[in-house]
């Protein structure tokens, strides 16, 4: 089920920041990005951390689509099925061509 995360690059920025502040040693790999066109990004990413004050490590692989307005993300949306995610995205393409 994907997480929409509410419009803007003030809410985006909250979002990662929200995201982040539990962790310490966190760290975040680009597996794959697409530019789909029309604004439109697919990123399949890799997280790893470690929760404050513990030594255990959580991992999440995720995918990111963006829509992009003047070099800025104006919309995200975070997918843990991945192949969902692909769709997703190529639809949104299309929606913006």
């Amino acid at each position: 089920m994907p997480q929409h995360v509410d419009e803007g690059r003030e809410a985006i920025r909250g979002f990662y920041e929200d995201w982040r502040d539990p962790f310490e040693d966190y760290e975040q790999v680009l597996e794959e990005l697409r530019d789909l066109g029309n604004g439109v990004t697919f990123a399949v990413l890799h997280q790893r951390a470690r929760p404050r004050g513990s030594s255990g490590v959580v991992a999440l692989r995720y995918a990111a689509v963006s829509t992009w307005r003047n070099n800025l993300i104006e919309q995200l949306t975070i997918y843990t099925d991945i192949d969902e995610a692909r769709a997703a995205t190529e639809r949104l393409a299309e929606e913006q061509g």
